[in-house]
């Protein structure tokens, strides 16, 4: 082997979490100890996301044996480390080797009571006695299986492939501070106004990396809030804000209490914007600003046919059991956080009790709740999407749920990385992370990070200090 060249072992976890993981490890070889290959058999059936990933493995495996690589298995030949299978994914491409040798006594100690986690780690030490010139590192999603490496002294690491960005604190927040001098570093703009609002056209200096649709802001007295509408060769577009949070303008009676809210305002207002990602703290606003500006374009300025809000279904705690009645109704328990928004849009200062319920039977009868287990296959066309509990998802299922939309569609993610309650899923790895950093350079998409919590002074101090 070439120096520097590293044998990866890769749990079931990695593989179930990233079928394309075979592949992510460039020139290096990849094992797969036999005890992984039937943990994958034993999970392959069912129509939940790992068992979709465990057939997808096998698939890969299949392929791979069935091009000219996989001769070697029709000759007879030891796949397990004189020959294997190469991994077709570049000029460097490693091999996938497997274990095809029953274990001798020198990793005996490992085996006892037969758990897969021990089986895995007896393969490791196998391995390592085979090729004792090689580095082996285990792959492994589960904390335990490294804590047990680290005892025998194996290498062991979590797979990061697909991790987003190395530092959670790194990722794009949508809005940036302007420095004071902002007017005085471009002098040679160029103004205009058009359709009520007014445009400013500057070239961008070196240290001025802004992205489309990022809102910039300038404190003080001469406070000012701009969005950046394009960039092109160096020169950005600049466009004065609109001012929901006082005045006149409101969206479905609400009005924004912050600056960040009136970012996320503007963008969910805005129809050539096809994608907005709203992530903060609870109680910082997320829903309601959707909600909102979903009901305004679609009841009073008919943009939208319909309000579509779904959501991942993932329990806090215990889960309460199968839920009766039909799709809409099996997910009425996760959407608290629809009825409890719908409250304050409705008003219950006008109309009595009466008018209350009329205002809430056709506000629903223009908003569905979908389970994103039928999500697959569909498109929405024309229809307001709201994606909550966004941080839940895997980048996968981000994948399959943003390439619903059809003509005419916005898609609104809304998140809080704080929660993460997927096996697995972290702050770096969530499908929500994931979108909001690969979407920040695309011209028709939107990002706004809400700082601060204004549901309540008990839940901002809970936020803060819990």
């Amino acid at each position: 082997m070439t120096r520097g060249k590293r044998i990866y072992v890769l749990d079931t976890n990695v593989l179930m979490h990233d079928p394309t993981s075979l592949f992510r490890f460039e020139e290096h070889d990849v094992f797969v100890p036999m005890t992984v290959l039937e943990e994958l058999d034993a999970a392959k059936k069912g129509t939940s996301e790992v068992s979709r990933n465990a057939r997808q493995v096998s698939r890969f495996i299949n392929e791979l044996i069935e091009r000219g690589n996989g001769r070697g298995i029709a000759e007879g030949l030891d796949l397990q480390l004189p020959q294997g299978l190469r991994l077709d994914r570049g000029k460097q491409a490693g091999r996938l080797y497997f274990e095809t040798r029953p274990i001798e006594n020198g990793a005996e100690a490992a085996r006892k009571r037969a758990v897969p986690d021990n089986l895995i780690l007896a393969s490791v030490l196998h391995l390592r006695e085979q090729r004792p010139k090689t580095p082996v590192v285990l792959v492994t999603k589960d904390i335990n299986l490294r804590i047990k490496a680290s005892i025998y002294g194996v290498a062991a690491e979590d797979y990061e492939n697909d991790r987003a960005l190395d530092d959670f604190s790194l990722l794009y927040a949508g809005h940036a501070e302007l420095p004071v001098d902002f007017w005085d570093r471009h002098p040679e703009l160029r103004s205009w106004s058009e359709r009520g609002h007014t445009y400013y056209e500057v070239k961008c200096r070196k240290d001025e990396q802004w992205h489309p649709h990022e809102c910039l802001y300038l404190p003080g007295e001469d406070d000012v809030e701009m969005r950046v509408l394009a960039i092109d060769n160096r020169k950005a577009t600049l466009q004065i804000l609109d001012d929901y949070v006082n005045g006149s303008h409101s969206v479905w009676g609400i009005h924004a209490r912050n600056r960040e809210q009136n970012f996320a305002l503007n963008l969910l207002m805005d129809p050539d914007v096809d994608f907005v990602s709203l992530l903060g703290t609870a109680g910082s606003g997320k829903t309601l600003l959707a909600l909102a500006a979903g009901l305004a374009q679609t009841m009073d300025q008919q943009r939208y046919r319909e309000i579509i809000m779904t959501r991942a279904t993932v329990s806090v705690g215990e889960d309460i059991g199968f839920l009766p009645g039909t799709e809409e109704e099996k997910m009425t328990p996760w959407m608290g956080a629809l009825t409890d928004n719908l409250e304050v849009l409705t008003n219950p200062q006008e109309g009595g009790s009466w008018g209350r319920a009329a205002t809430n039977d056709l506000l629903a009868s223009r908003i569905k709740i979908r389970s994103m287990n039928f999500m697959r296959g569909r498109t929405f066309q024309n229809r307001y999407v709201i994606i909550d509990e966004a941080q839940n998802l895997t980048p996968k299922q981000m994948k399959t749920l943003i390439t619903r939309a059809g003509p005419g569609c916005k898609m609104i993610c809304l998140g809080n990385v704080e929660q993460i309650d997927t096996p697995y899923l972290t702050e770096t790895t969530s499908g929500l992370t994931y979108t909001v950093d690969r979407f920040k350079t695309w011209e028709h998409s939107g990002h706004i990070t809400l700082r601060r919590g204004e549901r309540s002074r008990l839940a901002d101090r809970a936020s803060e200090m819990l």
